[in-house]
């Protein structure tokens, strides 16, 4: 019974590798004479990139909040202004990872050069497509090094992820106004 199952096994592999090859042998080849031979410069002219369709509608993919999201910096699932504001205000620190499908930017540690005994970490997150007061929330961790060399957690005081949050505000509303003039 198993030799006839191998023998199965063996003949089924055999056969969709043959079909396999008459399907790619009956492909035709003049669909290749429509690839532009000139070179480069004649490529761009054949095609009218305002008029093709794309995966992301008839605009394309909108960061920056222009065309028919100005008013509200949507692009994705969060606002495209706070999204730039929060990358310029923590450009400083050094980013660990950024998801703008999710709105979530984490920085790794950073140790300021004038407190070479502390770091400081950042979470930020855009929690929605508006932008307004309550659409950004920061979480700031610090640790400072122990007598030992190891790092220790600390306390950091509450105004400190308020104010990087204002000053993200800030920045977006700077944003959002050089866009709309």
């Amino acid at each position: 019974m198993k030799r006839y199952f191998r023998k199965f096994s063996r003949l089924s592999i055999a056969c969709l590798l043959m079909a396999g090859g008459i399907v790619l042998s009956a492909c035709e080849r003049e669909e290749l004479g429509n690839i532009p031979t000139g070179g480069y410069e004649e490529f761009p002219d054949q095609i009218d990139f305002e008029k093709r369709k794309t995966i992301f509608g008839d605009g394309g993919l909108n960061l920056f909040g222009s065309g028919d999201s100005e008013s509200t910096g949507r692009a994705l699932g969060v606002n495209s202004y706070l999204w730039r504001a929060s990358l310029d205000t923590i450009s400083f620190m050094p980013v660990n990872s950024a998801d703008i499908f999710g709105g979530v930017i984490i920085t790794d540690w950073h140790t300021p050069s004038e407190a070479p005994s502390e770091r400081f970490k950042m979470n930020v997150y855009i929690l929605g497509p508006a932008l307004r007061a309550d659409g950004v929330r920061v979480a700031v961790f610090r640790q400072v090094q122990g007598a030992k060399g190891g790092w220790q957690d600390a306390g950091v005081p509450t105004e400190t992820g308020t104010r990087i949050e204002d000053a993200i505000l800030t920045r977006a509303r700077q944003l959002r106004n050089q866009s709309l003039n």
